[in-house]
């Protein structure tokens, strides 16, 4: 999906609820960043990975990469069955999914959203959207200097837990509770989306503010206030667009696939220590040290009810960061995709 495509968020506290049904709500890099993440790794890859993905796939990772947007386009009828619909307002949304429009990719799709629809734990709202929304990101209050399962911000079914599930699936081990995963495919699709959304400093940490646009602290306090809830930063407006979705934009130079310079940082990316199944955390840990400089020089206005502004001590200066910040995230993420892949299939 595009930049403007929502995405949807469920989690297991109230306030991550709210964050599902704002409509500008969207997804990690757009379509065209996961094709980056996934055309560096393609490059990075093994002679041995490279044939297991093939074989697995049946195409490159690069076209893999926007797999677990698409899904999003399957919905719950009121029979409980589970359709694919294209939302006739947004045919563009239709561009990265072409690839999966098959009868039997297709059906993956409604099925993967099938068996990850209500196995989570989240309070009622009399709207279910799917746990499988909820494996797109963490929401670990800023203050933090790491990723750890104990912090407010996370659950069992969200971004870190779900490229653990992926990774045990194709280590030829059952998928981790409480994630379905039919098949090694079904892992590198999520694999490759996922790794992208675990780089975008947006989809692991979060500012919780009060109405005076300060940081509040929920593990201080121990609860997240829905009304402090910035969803992500979309309830934070720069002017006219979600904070959020301003991040999610790739640089304009980019297209769909790996440039030079992106290779060659991702090739410089160090590699990471200990066992594979430490990684997913680790990195995680990492993007929220990130994410400290995404949120640096910003200050929030509160406006009204989960409502914020954000301005900037120098504005040409913070998007020159930022502008930076996307470039090394998006060309870490395929780089950690290939080592990823290569440590599993060496």
């Amino acid at each position: 999906m595009t930049s403007k495509a929502h995405m949807l968020r469920i989690i297991f506290s109230l306030n991550f609820l709210l964050w599902v049904f704002c409509p500008t709500a969207s997804s990690a890099w757009g379509f065209q960043g996961h094709r980056i993440v996934g055309s560096i790794a393609d490059q990075l890859l093994n002679p041995r990975a490279k044939l297991q993905v093939a074989t697995i796939l049946g195409f490159e990772l690069r076209i893999a990469g926007p797999w677990a947007d698409c899904v999003k386009s399957v919905v719950r009828n009121d029979d409980g069955t589970f359709e694919y619909k294209e939302n006739p307002n947004h045919p563009e949304y239709e561009i990265p999914c072409t690839s999966f429009r098959t009868s039997g990719e297709q059906k993956r799709m409604e099925d993967y959203v099938g068996r990850n629809w209500t196995q989570c734990v989240y309070p009622p709202t009399g709207q279910e959207r799917g746990c499988h929304n909820t494996y797109h990101f963490d929401d670990i209050a800023i203050e933090r200097d790491r990723f750890d399962r104990g912090f407010l911000g996370t659950s069992e079914h969200d971004l870190v837990a779900a490229v653990s599930a992926a990774i045990s699936v194709l280590k030829d081990r059952p998928a981790t509770a409480p994630f379905s995963i039919a098949d090694k495919k079904e892992a590198l699709f999520m694999l490759s989306h996922f790794l992208g959304d675990l780089h975008q400093p947006l989809h692991v940490a979060a500012v919780y503010l009060d109405t005076h646009g300060h940081l509040v602290d929920p593990d201080a306090v121990h609860r997240i206030d829905p009304s402090t809830d910035t969803v992500g930063g979309n309830n934070i407006r720069d002017q006219h667009t979600p904070f959020h979705t301003e991040w999610d934009a790739i640089p304009d130079d980019l297209g769909e696939a790996a440039t030079p310079a992106l290779l060659s940082a991702a090739r410089s990316t160090p590699p990471s220590g200990g066992v594979v199944e430490d990684w997913p955390a680790l990195w995680a840990s990492d993007t929220v040290a990130v994410a400290h400089y995404a949120f640096e020089g910003a200050n929030f206005k509160f406006v009204s009810p989960q409502h914020w502004t954000v301005a900037f001590d120098d504005r040409n200066a913070y998007l020159a960061a930022q502008d930076s910040i996307k470039r090394r995230q998006l060309a870490k993420a395929g780089a950690r995709l290939a080592e990823l892949l290569n440590a599993i299939w060496p």
